[in-house]
């Protein structure tokens, strides 16, 4: 049974085209196995498609951007008619419907020129296309829910990118579990101390900034210590981790094993965490041998410790990075 045998599905956004849904402007769909048969056994998907909900026909003619980067036209790519106006509007009104869905987070189709999260093309007063803009949607929801989680399908093809965005939609959803219960500062305290080495694994900074605010977090009023932990938790895990970061990690977990590692045991974990740091193996190798001591020597710190099991291992993330 892992740590995930009973979690509640996430509910997360997406592009309606990645589910396999004949939406598309030639009538077509963009399914993405790993997004619905993979991911989608522990989440929920709200699905959006901008184009169709704004009223648009399937098939239509194409839509592109075009102009300034910054605040470019959404036009037909033949008739040039201009659209703009008719798609932001919608988009205003579905992302505050979607404020109601408490979404974790949201994943955009590429390249699409209403919810291509970046370098999506946009066409020069010469016709010239470059792969510098966002999509109309996309812009206007990532304005909107700036601290959640958003991803877009080709990107996801990266092994880390793909394991940065699953943790941080995992951690938003503890995050929202927490303020839906009797929030207490004993119930942050916990929280902040499971999540420890998962934030020191991505920002140390973070990790340092969050562990004075928690430190007064009684001298804070509730409303406010929790926009501020939140704000500094979301923005600490965009921060990347490294296999750098990673090994100060897993050099720090050891250091809870001082009194009871043989010195054979000791020599093995050091080891194992410089093959990691060499690229010989993947980071679920050091994290498995990890958990194994900390269940051999009931390590009751780490043993609630987040960063050691982020996400489900079904999913194998790690076994990539």
């Amino acid at each position: 049974m892992t740590k995930y045998a009973e979690f509640t599905k996430i509910r997360l956004g997406i592009s309606t085209c990645l589910l396999g849904e004949k939406v598309r402007y030639d009538g077509g769909h963009k399914l993405d196995r790993f997004l619905t048969d993979t991911l989608g056994n522990f989440v929920e998907y709200v699905p959006v498609c901008p184009e169709v909900e704004c009223g648009f026909s399937v098939p239509r003619e194409a839509l592109r951007l075009v102009g300034d980067p910054e605040s470019p036209r959404l036009m037909t790519s033949q008739t040039g008619i201009d659209h703009t106006d008719r798609m932001v509007q919608w988009a205003d009104r579905r992302v505050r419907e979607l404020e109601t869905e408490n979404l974790c987070g949201f994943v955009f189709k590429s390249n699409s020129p209403s919810s291509g999260m970046e370098r999506v093309r946009v066409y020069n007063e010469k016709g010239v296309p470059g792969k510098n803009g966002i999509g109309i949607f996309a812009r206007v929801f990532m304005q909107h829910f700036p601290l959640l989680p958003v991803e877009e399908e080709g990107r996801l093809h990266d092994p880390v990118l793909r394991e940065n965005f699953i943790e941080r939609i995992f951690v938003f959803q503890r995050w929202r579990d927490l303020l839906a219960s009797r929030k207490t500062m004993q119930k942050m305290v916990e929280f902040h101390t499971r999540h420890k080495l998962l934030i020191l694994s991505h920002s140390p900074e973070h990790y340092r900034a969050m562990g004075k605010l928690v430190a007064q977090g009684k001298a804070i009023p509730p409303a406010e210590f929790h926009s501020q932990y939140q704000h500094l938790l979301m923005e600490s895990l965009q921060r990347k981790t490294t296999i750098k970061k990673h090994c100060n990690v897993l050099q720090h977990a050891m250091g809870y094993f001082k009194q009871q590692l043989t010195p054979d045991e000791k020599q093995e974990l050091l080891e194992i965490i410089d093959h990691y740091r060499n690229g010989y193996v993947p980071l679920i190798v050091p994290i498995t041998l990890l958990n194994h001591y900390v269940r051999k020597y009931e390590q009751s710190y780490l043993k609630e410790q987040y960063y050691l099991y982020p996400h489900p291992i079904e999913l194998q993330l790690r076994n990539h990075v």
